[in-house]
């Protein structure tokens, strides 16, 4: 038996790095999934890595209450029940100077970590069975700052208010409410925002970032699904409204 036998799970960010990690894990457990990403290529070859008759995939906008409505209705046209919503898709933040930052990209930011997780849950939520858990993906810099990083960092912290507002509204109907808070993955969406950071630092971010991790690396994608699942199962039936470090102790 699997950790995850008989549960319906969304993962939103389905065909990126830790997207695609968490929903092998959680298929692997048991549970029939269904990928939402941007477009049909990257779905349809995530879709194939997983493989079997227990994932399906449905291209959409995140951030646009029609698509996300689409993809709840998918699910449950397809399997009855939702009784996992991972809201985990994103995108890069600038590092720039207060003063310099662009709005354009503040507003694209936001729109895709915060009000995509805000309409996952509005229209997610009141479809999920009881019992069930919502997963929103922040960040380790969702409980700190630095520098620059204006409109990720700021989308990350507002993640966990959601959170918490959530956490104490559906709580009574046994559904789990946390937030992810991964350190810097190994991957390339990392990469691409390293490679920015080391040009306003002005030294190598990477290197930079595993000096500050007391397990000096990286962390997997795989490594932080098996949070993702603990998350998702229930292994974590009485874990409500907590922010999840999975940062190697960095903000230890």
């Amino acid at each position: 038996m699997g950790l995850m036998d008989g549960k319906i799970c969304i993962v939103t960010g389905g065909a990126g790095s830790l997207g695609l990690a968490s929903a092998k894990l959680l298929h692997k457990e048991g549970a029939a999934v269904m990928l939402v990403d941007l477009d049909d290529t990257s779905l349809k070859k995530a879709a194939a890595e997983i493989g079997g008759d227990r994932v399906a995939y449905i291209a959409g906008d995140v951030s646009q209450a029609a698509q996300v409505q689409k993809y709840i209705d998918a699910t449950l046209a397809k399997w009855q029940r939702i009784d996992v919503i991972f809201s985990n898709a994103g995108n890069h933040g600038a590092h720039k100077p207060i003063a310099e930052f662009p709005e354009d990209n503040f507003d694209a930011v936001w729109a895709v970590h915060v009000k995509g997780a805000f309409l996952a849950a509005k229209y997610g939520l009141p479809k999920m069975s009881d019992g069930g858990s919502f997963i929103i993906t922040s960040s380790v810099v969702g409980v700190r700052g630095m520098p620059g990083g204006y409109a990720y960092i700021t989308a990350k912290h507002a993640q966990v208010g959601l959170m918490r507002c959530l956490a104490k509204e559906v709580g009574r109907r046994g559904i789990r409410v946390n937030t992810l808070h991964p350190g810097p993955i190994d991957n390339q969406f990392q990469l691409d925002v390293e490679n920015d950071l080391s040009k306003v630092i002005g030294r190598n971010a990477t290197q930079m970032l595993n000096e500050l991790v007391p397990l000096g690396r990286h962390v997997d994608a795989a490594e932080v699904a098996r949070s993702v699942l603990y998350l998702a199962s229930d292994l974590s039936i009485y874990t409500n409204g907590t922010t999840l470090m999975v940062d190697g102790g960095m903000t230890a």
